[in-house]
């Protein structure tokens, strides 16, 4: 299926823009997600002192360009559709202050059993909203059967991985995806993909260089890779023409190399003069998490005591950015909100690979202290403010004996 030209035949029941109502939510949205402390901080350096701690914020952070047009747009749809049943096919974006004040405008969000998604409740008529991860075709396609009006708040990052792998498809290149398999994102890209494989990082892309290579267990391969990769993949031929795209909130530096680890493979095993009819290499990696990223390589290299990072606990892009840290070997917490963080100093988060979270008593000792914070694309300046002031509460009250 030619799924751009599937988008185009969706006609009046798909919106990939605003209202025109803009100007009508900006207040509202500037009022629950902006920051006069995280405007204080940004005008001086980046940087606040009080008592004895000393706040380093990250250049880059928080609520990028995409995210922010996904919010105004699912805002805009409340207001040009009052009466209609509105539904968010997953998180809007993946951070809790967001999800839950659309929840208070009472848009319902699409509920998930057993890793399905239960379409059940939607019915002719409704307006349904897609996340800025995006949505799988065949969700698309179900919802326009259904009859229902689509808001398409796709990151336009998002759009372009997809034009990529349909590039992929229109030359039956196999599109080799860094993402995880299971996110949302992914999920979506995939669809628009014909044959593809899912690989996580490195030492997975290495692994699929050398069965290039070297052959190996296709049964192993199957088995190593399974649930990511298209139907009825053979790595035996199916990986004699590749093409790279990823997931947009990976890590730039390792899809990069997996890029220029695949180039060097299909260079070694068909040589130069053919290296062009089985590799293709576009740049899908978006500038936002590109941004939040690089700054949070100078972050780590200022005199920091320990990092905290804020974003929703299935932030993708958030999670990258507590590794650079944990990398870095700085001390981190990763929350995803000023509750995790109690005036009796303790902090509710979660570790690096960790799917439990944990909670650390006494974790801002006394004396002195250079705490680095960043945030998700996701995270309004509002959140990053309310932790920053629990912080400050906490260390006012710590009692010079603890370390």
């Amino acid at each position: 299926m030619d799924t751009k030209a599937f988008k185009r035949a969706l006609t009046h029941y798909y919106r990939n823009q605003g209202f025109g109502q803009k100007d009508d939510v900006a207040g509202q949205m500037r009022s629950q997600y902006e920051s006069s402390l995280i405007q204080k901080i940004r005008s001086n350096n980046n940087q606040l002192i009080e008592g004895d701690v000393t706040i380093h914020l990250a250049e880059s952070f928080g609520f990028c360009w995409g995210v922010e047009r996904a919010v105004a747009m699912a805002y805009e749809a409340r207001q040009h559709f009052p009466e209609q049943t509105l539904w968010i096919t997953n998180e809007i974006i993946h951070t809790p202050e967001v999800n839950a004040q659309l929840k208070e405008m009472n848009v319902h969000f699409i509920e998930v059993n057993d890793g399905e998604k239960d379409f059940s409740g939607v019915k002719r008529g409704d307006v349904v909203i897609l996340p800025a991860f995006g949505a799988s075709v065949q969700e698309m396609k179900l919802l326009h059967e259904e009859g229902c009006t689509i808001v398409d708040t796709t990151c336009p990052w998002v759009s372009k991985v997809w034009n990529t792998v349909e590039k992929h498809k229109k030359k039956e290149f196999t599109s080799i995806i860094h993402g995880k398999y299971k996110h949302e994102e992914t999920v979506a890209t995939s669809s628009f993909a014909g044959t593809y494989l899912v690989v996580l990082n490195l030492e997975e892309a290495e692994y699929v260089a050398n069965y290039i290579l070297k052959g190996g267990d296709r049964d192993a391969f199957l088995t190593k890779f399974a649930n990511a990769h298209s139907a009825g993949f053979d790595p035996d031929k199916d990986l004699d023409t590749v093409g790279i795209a990823n997931q947009t909130t990976m890590l730039k530096g390792e899809t990069e190399q997996i890029g220029k680890l695949f180039e060097r493979t299909m260079l070694k095993k068909h040589g130069p003069l053919a290296l062009n009819e089985h590799f293709h290499s576009f740049n899908t990696i978006c500038d936002a998490t590109q941004e939040r990223q690089d700054a949070m390589f100078n972050l780590v290299e200022a005199q920091i005591d320990l990092m905290v990072v804020i974003g929703g606990f299935n932030s993708s892009n958030t999670t990258h950015l507590q590794e650079i840290a944990v990398e870095h070997n700085i001390p981190s917490f990763h929350i995803d909100s000023a509750v995790r963080v109690s005036l009796e100093n303790q902090i509710e988060h979660l570790p690096l690979h960790s799917k439990e979270l944990r909670t650390d008593t006494n974790w801002l000792p006394a004396g002195k202290l250079s705490i680095g914070v960043t945030s998700g694309a996701s995270t309004p300046d509002k959140a990053v403010e309310e932790v920053i002031e629990k912080i400050f509460k906490i260390k006012s009250q710590v009692p010079a004996g603890i370390k």
